[in-house]
Order: structure tokens, then sequence, then C-alpha cells
């Protein structure tokens, strides 16, 4: 039986600690890279199913994922990047 190696978009959280003088600027030095991670704040919320492979890229999959009873709509196959054998 073949194995697959699959990507699957997931959202988690990080904390950061930024010096600024206020909210805002924290805010924007984060965006600009200024912040610091802190160790072992990464959490899991959920998979991110708003994310996905297109589907009209991968038409036999996503027919085949539907007579399986996965929800595919028309234009991503939910949560998943990527997928090839290993």
């Amino acid at each position: 039986m073949p194995t697959y190696a699959i990507e699957q978009y997931e959202l988690h959280s990080a904390k950061f600690h930024v010096e600024a003088e206020s909210e805002a600027e924290a805010i924007a030095k984060l965006y600009e890279g200024e912040g610091h991670a802190v160790d072992n704040s990464l959490e899991f919320i959920e998979v991110a199913d708003d994310f996905g492979m297109p589907s009209d890229n991968f038409p036999t999959l996503a027919k085949a994922l539907k007579r399986r009873g996965i929800a595919v709509d028309e234009d991503i196959i939910p949560s998943i990047r990527s997928i090839e054998p290993v």
C-alpha cells in the first residue's frame, strides 16, 4: 500500500514581545519583523479549511473525495496544501 506525504493548512497562534510606545506601534513593529517570539507559545487553533489546493487543478482527486463523502467546494480541496507519494 502506498504512503503519501500530505501538507495540511492549520491555524496556530504565537506570542511575541515588542517594545513600543503604544499598541499601534507594537503591532506595526511586529508586522515589520521586530517582535521576539516567546518560547513554547505556539498553540494549535484549528485546521484551516478556508485554504486548500485548487479543485480545478485536481479534478480527479476532487471527484474521488466527493464520492467518499468529503465536502469539496467548487474552488478548493479544503485544508490540503499538497499531497505526493513518498
